[in-house]
């Protein structure tokens, strides 16, 4: 036996994909063992998917393996698994995922809940509000408050904005209701606008099938690229905020929902979007590419205009028959097994799997923070338990708390800013703190005379489902949502993406979404997968004039980032072209006038610093 078979057994089986040995090894293998990492990163189940190993990668599974990591370069088994363009490796990686990641849900939410037990009740009310740069669409953009109830183990939190479905935001009137228990937890989903109430025990209990993705959903994927996105937090760093004029600067407070808070900017937020495309058709991967350069050649010139600085780099080449076909291979770097496991070896950019087809963009903003000193509640105790609980289901959650498990500055985060994607932001305000600003059923404050410290109180009833409501037991696998945390994040961009075409289009008249992207999104998959865009025009809804009249608006204003000659809106009508152009010669009056203005403030400033 070879010092390499010897140290990394399982890794070598999975090499040269002897399922077998595979199968007989796994039975005394530990945890760490088969979750253990090779000098590149990959655990044996990430190693098999990426070398399109059927065979290994399902004995992997049998035995457990974890489906939800990532390697090194950040990309998970499931990504692995659709770049290489095998059906049913992607099938069988999906459906374990899915299990894993459910059972992971039941596990995880006991421990959270005892983990509250211990920590002060509290109610509060988490505003979130997506804004977005692009000009006068801000109030497209969905906004809801979470208001959040925990008592000993108990924690109950409602919602009003429910998903998206068939070009909608779906709004409605939900509690959810998670009771700590010795053995495990209960989940019950109050529909206040049905009446009706959905409960299930969480626990570990084996599941029956119910994760098996849909064909459809995986043909989908395997047609569409590969597309991650994540805040880069490497770089962040926090500054005081800074107000004041005349060079007397102060550092700057804010008053939000009653609290005196600092702020501070945390700078070099990059937001990083990478895109993998090695498992596509050529006519796939150049419709992406076409409607990729469209969507470029328009938000440039505006994103320059508003400050937001995006780089992009491509990994990729036209490549000659033999390239191709050298790319498809499993091993197109031709990596040999002394090589791989080799950790002093450097393979100086080879790789094992297909040759990589990717690109790399990244978006720089400035995320915001408002913090107070003397805020009643406690983040790491009080607040970042139920955000775990949220981001279990929820992507948006996630990058939450990916961001306050920074290191960030003294202070309860009362208002927090963050980007989400390329032209969407989150603002999350804390406020009604035990129902101070305004009360709430079943919830009271109590201010303790010898601390002088606010405590709150909680009725039981606030965990109660209302009387009259039907209740029905049910499956837990059937009351997830029908995407995980990636596609979660896929739901939400193809949302945008529709809601900036709520206004209607017509047949001489390109919509917003058109002006932004270059192309028309296609209709909405099954749930399990967003097909990538068309361009076949959707059927126009229902619109007024009132609409009419700011889709043409907004796509004027748009408009104002290109020469005349590049506009893309052609307008047939005769005062609006005399209104905008009216409107322009305002604009460059105006700052004529400012330029003016700070000439001779300039002059006041030079003769003021000469000593008299």
């Amino acid at each position: 036996m070879s010092k390499i078979e010897e140290e990394w057994n399982l890794h070598w089986l999975v090499w040269h994909n002897d399922a077998i040995k595979l199968r007989d090894a796994l039975r005394a293998a530990t945890e760490d063992k088969i979750e253990q990492k090779d000098p590149r990163g990959r655990t044996p189940l990430m190693l098999a998917v990426t070398l399109g190993h059927l065979e290994s990668a399902k004995v992997l599974l049998e035995h457990n393996a974890n489906v939800n990591i990532e390697n090194d370069e950040g990309w998970s088994v499931v990504q692995e698994a659709n770049a290489t363009g095998d059906p049913e490796l992607l099938m069988v990686v999906l459906e374990s995922r899915n299990a894993q990641r459910f059972q992971t849900r039941s596990q995880g939410i006991p421990q959270l809940l005892r983990k509250l037990k211990e920590a002060p009740d509290f109610y509060v009310e988490m505003k979130w509000e997506f804004t977005t740069w692009v000009p006068l669409l801000s109030r497209i953009c969905p906004s809801d408050t979470y208001k959040v109830y925990k008592e000993g183990s108990n924690v109950r939190i409602d919602t009003t904005l429910l998903g998206f479905e068939q070009n909608k935001w779906v709004r409605g009137n939900k509690s959810f209701i998670f009771k700590g228990r010795h053995d495990g937890a209960q989940l019950l989903e109050v529909d206040h606008d049905r009446r009706e109430v959905y409960s299930v025990d969480l626990g570990i209990r084996e599941l029956e099938g119910e994760m098996m993705p849909t064909q459809d959903a995986v043909e989908g994927r395997l047609s569409s690229p590969i597309v991650t996105t994540y805040v880069n937090t490497d770089k962040i760093s926090f500054e005081r905020n800074k107000s004041g004029i005349w060079g007397w600067r102060s550092d700057r407070c804010e008053t939000i929902n009653g609290h005196l808070c600092k702020v501070f900017s945390a700078t070099n937020v990059e937001l990083v979007t990478r895109t993998r495309m090695e498992h596509m058709t050529e006519d796939e991967k150049q419709r992406c590419r076409e409607e990729e350069k469209d969507s470029l050649q328009l938000i440039a010139p505006l994103q320059t205009l508003l400050g937001i600085l995006e780089t992009s780099t491509v990994n990729e080449h036209e490549a000659d028959e033999n390239e191709k076909e050298e790319g498809m291979s499993r091993n197109a770097g031709h990596v040999t097994p002394e090589e791989y496991f080799d950790p002093g070896v450097d393979l100086g950019g080879r790789d094992i799997g297909r040759r990589k087809e990717m690109t790399t963009k990244i978006q720089k903003f400035k995320a915001t923070l408002w913090l107070c000193d003397s805020y009643p509640l406690m983040l790491p105790e009080q607040i970042l338990p139920i955000v775990d609980l949220m981001a279990l289901s929820s992507a948006h959650f996630a990058k939450l708390r990916d961001f306050i498990q920074l290191q960030l500055p003294a202070g309860f985060p009362v208002k927090i800013e963050i980007p989400l994607f390329h032209v969407l932001n989150a603002s999350i305000t804390f406020g009604n703190i035990f129902g101070l600003d305004s009360p709430v059923e079943g919830v009271q404050y109590l201010n303790e005379e010898d601390t002088g410290r606010l405590s709150c109180v909680l009725s039981e009833s606030c965990f109660q489902p209302p009387l009259g409501y039907t209740h029905t037991d049910t499956e837990s696998a059937q009351m997830q949502p029908a995407f995980g945390l990636d596609e979660g994040d896929a739901l939400m961009q193809y949302a945008i993406q529709q809601s900036l075409m709520e206004a209607g289009t017509e047949n001489d008249m390109v919509n917003v979404w058109e002006a932004l992207s270059g192309s028309n999104p296609g209709p909405v998959g099954d749930g399990h997968h967003l097909p990538a865009p068309s361009n076949r025009p959707l059927p126009a809804p229902p619109f007024n004039e009132e609409d009419t009249i700011l889709q043409r608006a907004i796509a004027e204003s748009l408009g104002l980032a290109f020469t005349p000659s590049e506009s893309f809106l052609t307008s047939d009508d005769p005062d609006l072209e005399q209104a905008i152009r009216l409107s322009q010669e305002e604009s460059e009056a105006w700052q004529h006038r400012q330029e003016e203005e700070e000439e001779t403030l300039k002059r006041i400033l030079e003769l003021s610093l000469v000593e008299k």
